[in-house]
């Protein structure tokens, strides 16, 4: 007679602790603060970013350095030392769309490079690059020694003695040789025999050419142009400097060790020259007067063409060749050249070459983002 009370009364204990639980679980879920669903991060993030695609934003906490205070920095470029009087120009940052541009640390940017030799190899908007650079390091360590040299009549070299940095630049606006062939200055076309010959022996490379690809008469460096055994006086220049790049990869290909050299190429850096091109009715002005970024593009040309050919051979090379991709951004930057506040020796408009402290600070802030 007892089992059947027992298991009566185990059965009514059961279900009280199964009620408790669930009045528990009930209780416990009204209780819990509801789950906040994760933000959804940009799509651009940890090495996936595009820094190229973005907009020039107000910040004034720029420039990043004062012209007055970059001893070294040449005349051609301190707009503001030549009596430029606005100043809304300097206080642009570049602001990619989906991500943050790493805001730029001098001694970071030093501890990247430290005991390796940097070198700029192309015309005067390389030189541009390399002044902005520099001027950026120095800002960095003002009381530390340095040194400014001249190589020769094409080859300066900055450097900080104590933080092993050393930064050069070469002047070759063409890449390839210029050789004289019967009193002839000939543009080789297949050859960078002797130009390469300065390019060794460093462990980041920053190249460029393309502006002196369209210079006629006087300003022409060459006489004639040899495209393998053919000898003429002119060509196509797109495709001269199409030919050029090619010559140009393939002794990258063949002659650098990428495992232990970056190499990277400035993109193509564009003028301002024609203001029907960002909206003027007319271009009596040029850049001269812009204040200002411009907010929508209408640029077609040889400079986008050149740009994009540019892009296509060094993916041709199959070689890790980073591509500065500063045209684009470059081309809503009206406001950044020294227009009649270039070098006082030389009268006219300048609206291809950039102030400084300016828009080359942001390309060197780009090459700090992709150095490893």
């Amino acid at each position: 007679m007892k089992s059947p009370m027992i298991f009566h009364w185990l059965i009514i204990i059961t279900t009280i602790i199964c009620f408790n639980n669930s009045v528990n679980n009930i209780l416990a879920n009204k209780l819990r603060p509801p789950a906040v669903a994760p933000k959804k991060q940009p799509k651009n993030l940890a090495g996936k970013c595009d820094f190229y695609d973005g907009k020039w934003v107000v910040d004034y906490k720029y420039p990043l350095y004062n012209a007055k205070d970059c001893p070294f920095l040449l005349q051609q470029f301190d707009c503001v030392g030549n009596g430029r009087p606005d100043r809304a120009y300097l206080k642009y940052r570049w602001q990619p769309t989906n991500c943050n541009l790493a805001r730029w640390d001098g001694k970071e940017f030093v501890r990247r490079i430290k005991n390796k030799e940097v070198l700029f190899v192309g015309d005067s908007l390389s030189l541009n690059q390399w002044q902005s650079l520099a001027c950026m390091l120095h800002s960095a360590f003002p009381r530390l020694n340095y040194t400014v040299t001249r190589n020769g009549p094409l080859m300066s070299t900055f450097s900080i003695p104590s933080k092993q940095v050393t930064l050069s630049y070469v002047r070759n606006a063409l890449l390839v040789d210029i050789v004289r062939e019967k009193s002839k200055r000939v543009l080789k076309l297949n050859s960078v025999a002797v130009s390469s010959k300065l390019w060794t022996g460093y462990d980041i490379l920053i190249f460029d050419t393309w502006h002196w690809w369209l210079h006629t008469g006087k300003k022409q460096p060459w006489d004639m142009i040899r495209d393998g055994k053919v000898l003429r006086k002119d060509m196509d220049r797109l495709k001269a400097y199409e030919k050029a790049l090619v010559t140009w990869g393939k002794w990258v290909s063949n002659n650098i060790n990428f495992n232990k050299v970056q190499v990277f190429f400035q993109g193509i850096s564009p003028d301002h020259s024609n203001g029907t091109q960002w909206g003027k009715k007319t271009n009596t002005m040029q850049c001269k007067g812009e204040q200002k970024p411009v907010k929508r593009l209408r640029y077609l040309g040889d400079t986008d063409e050149a740009d994009m050919l540019l892009g296509k051979v060094l993916g041709k090379t199959g070689k890790p060749i980073h591509l500065l991709k500063l045209n684009k951004m470059s081309q809503y930057r009206v406001d950044g050249h020294p227009s009649i506040y270039g070098s006082p020796r030389y009268k006219g408009m300048d609206c291809t070459h950039w102030c400084l402290p300016g828009v080359p600070d942001t390309w060197n802030q780009l090459l700090y983002a992709n150095l490893i």
